[in-house]
């Protein structure tokens, strides 16, 4: 439409060149669909009885949310898709692959939650199904990556001046096929995954074998991030709070590898077309502040699994495409801690079982966050009971937003580290 306005030197007409433009744009509409749309779908979420399934473990206020709707991550989804169908560039490579994974990750979410609420169960899903679509995911992106001839970097080069003597980054005009990504503390912040495979005298084995080690990180990344919001997803408000921080901390990284200008200056990896990724992310976060509207403390919906394995689906995605996934440890430690709470009780649990005939536990409760609701036990066999008293929701989830812009701020103080 605004290319026929082009013609007529309509006033405004060039504005959907600028990705500026674009992204803020897709952030207002996604924001808007999800605030005029997310009322209706929570009214009809109700007249189909999709309440929440609640099991009384003893923490503050927690039966108090049974039967309120749940698969509300429908509105972000929708909101996503929407804002982007109109505002991105959807011949893009970059824009495909999150619309991609946008729809997959909903796809298993929402199978889960509909299991759950046609048999009221907490089961859902079985486990190893949630892991193949995952790992089907990881390995769609990480070929994709590897085979498509639009995916490519460009590599910064130093020049020094020989009259000033000072030295400047250029970037150079020949784009290369790569496995390379983003690591902190060392001079140029890029780590090539075929270095792992040099000691290989055959060149196209090893580097055949570098992709493939990167397509396996690439899984395990998609996995670990998409159970990590999985597991996030237990107090109003926390995951899609903790996910739109992230989100934020993304769209800078990817607005600045996306420009040739920015990139050379502030000497980062510069990656073609991986602009266009602001645009999504404008719609993802645009997307959670609506749907934090309804969503946080007493929350009138809950995003379910369809919401929170497709948040973790998406940055993860995200983190991959702009290679920032080694980022991730750090961007995301509250998801990574969500997840290493829940491995660290239950084996600690089986070892001191099987030592002592009785299971002892380290923190009162997991995933982390319901640890800081539970009020210590006296004479409980729990390692970690502070606090004692039991801290109320919103001040954890606000806490737990802190602590996530804090991480964010790091991320970009560890690549200013050489």
């Amino acid at each position: 439409m605004l290319q026929y306005f082009d013609g007529l030197q309509f006033p405004g007409h060039n504005l959907m060149s600028y990705i500026s433009f674009r992204a803020g744009m897709s952030f207002a509409l996604s924001m808007l669909i999800a605030l005029i749309f997310g009322s209706r779908i929570i009214r009809r979420l109700q007249k189909m009885q999709v309440g929440e399934v609640v099991r009384n473990l003893g923490l503050e206020g927690q039966m108090s949310k049974t039967g309120t709707p749940t698969m509300g991550g429908v509105i972000i989804i929708l909101s996503i898709l929407l804002s982007c169908f109109l505002f991105a560039d959807l011949s893009n490579i970059y824009m495909i692959l999150m619309i991609v994974a946008t729809i997959w990750m909903g796809t298993i979410g929402f199978l889960d939650d509909y299991r759950k609420l046609k048999f009221h169960n907490k089961d859902g899903l079985k486990g190893k199904y949630k892991i193949i679509g995952q790992v089907g995911l990881g390995l769609i992106v990480g070929v994709t990556m590897w085979l498509s001839p639009d995916i490519v970097m460009s590599k910064n080069v130093e020049i020094e001046n020989a009259r000033s003597h000072e030295t400047e980054i250029i970037v150079e005009k020949n784009e290369i096929k790569s496995p390379q990504t983003t690591i902190p503390f060392v001079k140029n912040n890029n780590f090539n995954y075929e270095w792992l495979t040099s000691w290989i005298s055959n060149k196209y084995a090893a580097r055949t074998l570098g992709w493939l080690v990167f397509v396996l990180v690439v899984v395990l990344v998609v996995a670990a991030v998409s159970n990590g919001a999985n597991l996030t997803d237990g107090l109003d408000g926390l995951c899609a709070g903790t996910s739109a921080i992230i989100g934020v901390a993304l769209l800078i990284m990817a607005y600045l590898g996306g420009n040739v200008i920015y990139s050379s200056y502030l000497n980062i990896m510069y990656i073609p077309g991986s602009s266009e990724l602001v645009v999504y992310a404008g719609a993802f976060i645009g997307a959670l502040v609506g749907f934090l509207w309804y969503n946080t403390f007493p929350a009138q919906v809950f995003m379910g699994d369809t919401g929170s394995l497709t948040l973790g689906g998406i940055l993860a995605v995200f983190a991959i495409l702009i290679r920032k996934e080694l980022l991730i440890p750090l961007l995301c430690l509250i998801f990574f801690l969500e997840d290493v709470s829940v491995m660290m009780q239950v084996g600690y649990y089986k070892y001191t079982k099987k030592k002592y005939g009785e299971g002892r536990r380290i923190f009162k409760m997991t995933p982390l966050h319901h640890h800081f609701q539970k009020p210590a036990e006296p004479g409980s066999n729990v390692l970690w009971k502070r606090p004692f008293n039991p801290i109320p929701e919103s001040k954890i989830v606000v806490r737990f937003w802190i602590v996530g812009i804090l991480l964010a701020a790091l991320t970009f103080v560890t690549l200013k580290i050489r």
